[in-house]
């Protein structure tokens, strides 16, 4: 095997001796589901776990578990689509795999258990109808150029087995539903594995953003998390905070404990993904518990604002100007506003009026629940 460094031009692939790069760089094309981009990272995810042995096949039924466990966090989770004519979102929500919330206190459920609970299930193998015989037809465009659909896996198969040695498919087709991988591949994948997996991942991303038009951040929800960062230097800026002004929870009307409270995502992390102080306000933390990640009803809106307003009223007076500075580069870069506007409640308003209302609309349309509003009964269960 020659050096990976060396890229083929066009593809952004490395080179690989006796391989046909030029087709493994056209496995994408003309893509209109999840199903090509979810099949070969789990092909690559599965080889990966394995240690890239040579000899190796892997049952069909073992890649779609793992395509449905690498889908999972992006469709269960974050709410994202995978396309009008996409299966994999219907499959999971028929699995009603019962994982719950975890990641939302960012005690995030590993891929692996996603994957021992999809095994338990009944699945629907129909999703791989035609992915692993797509996969493969790059690398016979000739041969099967105005063949009809209904024939053309059998074609691959065929064709994959008597050029198996020749032509060097990605692999074939074993009787048992399985595949075997050609062992010249599959140790391109482990010289490789990084650069490869990424560019996968980079196509994986170039669709789901066209699927999911304006969404924010699809970059960080297209696996499954690590883990959530720290939300110590925002508790510590509502605590310096709440000790130079009293606040009430705008949920709840409760006033707020400085030495206990939560903080709330008012747009819910998983469908922003981030941290930033303007979008973070202190609750009691059964009201944090029960809001989960429903999108608040507007009617909290304007309480919002003005908790935010005096939030930064406050810590204007007590923090050094640079602190403050550095603080609020968030608020400015996001909601559009200058250092002046997040001190008039009137501009901060309507610069959050902006900002928040589409995003909600947005979120709703993806499936996360709307119009929360607060309820003792919610928090007595």
């Amino acid at each position: 095997m020659p050096n990976s460094s060396v890229i083929i031009p066009g593809s952004g692939l490395p080179y690989g001796e006796g391989l046909d790069i030029a087709c493994l760089s056209r496995i994408f094309d003309n893509t209109t589901n999840s199903y090509k981009f979810l099949f070969f990272l789990s092909l690559l995810d599965i080889l990966n776990r394995n240690f890239f042995k040579s000899d190796i096949s892997i049952l069909l039924e073992d890649i779609l578990v793992d395509m449905l466990a690498t889908s999972w966090y992006s469709h269960c989770f974050f709410k994202l689509s995978f396309g009008s004519q996409d299966q994999i979102a219907i499959e999971l929500d028929r699995l009603n795999l019962s994982i719950g919330k975890q990641g939302l206190k960012g005690d995030f459920i590993s891929k692996e258990q996603i994957r021992k609970k999809i095994k338990q299930q009944r699945l629907n193998d129909r999703l791989l109808d035609y992915v692993p015989y797509r996969i493969n037809a790059p690398f016979f465009e000739e041969e099967l150029r105005g063949k009809r659909d209904s024939i053309k896996n059998k074609a691959v198969v065929k064709l994959a087995e008597d050029n198996f040695d020749s032509r060097k498919p990605l692999f074939k087709y074993n009787s048992d539903n399985s595949i075997k991988v050609h062992p010249e591949w599959v140790e391109y994948f482990r010289i490789n594995y990084a650069i490869i997996r990424g560019w996968a991942s980079w196509e994986w991303l170039k669709y789901m953003q066209r699927c999911n038009p304006s969404v924010p951040a699809i970059s960080n929800k297209l696996f499954p998390p690590n883990s959530r960062d720290s939300l110590g230097l925002q508790t510590k800026y509502w605590k310096s905070v709440l000790i130079n002004a009293q606040l009430r929870c705008i949920y709840s009307g409760e006033v707020l404990n400085e030495n206990d409270f939560s903080l709330d995502h008012f747009l819910p992390w998983s469908f922003v993904t981030h941290d930033l102080l303007w979008n973070l306000i202190p609750t009691t933390k059964s009201v944090n518990s029960s809001k989960s990640d429903n999108l608040p009803a507007l009617d909290y809106l304007d309480s919002f604002v003005k908790l935010q307003h005096t939030g930064l009223l406050v810590s204007r007076q007590q923090l050094p100007i640079r602190t403050w500075t550095k603080l609020i580069e968030s608020y400015i870069s996001d909601l559009r506003v200058s250092e002046g506007d997040l001190l008039n409640i009137d501009r901060l308003r309507n610069s959050y009026e902006a900002i928040i209302i589409p995003q909600i609309n947005l979120a709703t349309s993806h499936g996360f629940t709307p119009n929360w509003k607060f309820t003792q009964q919610a928090t007595d269960k």
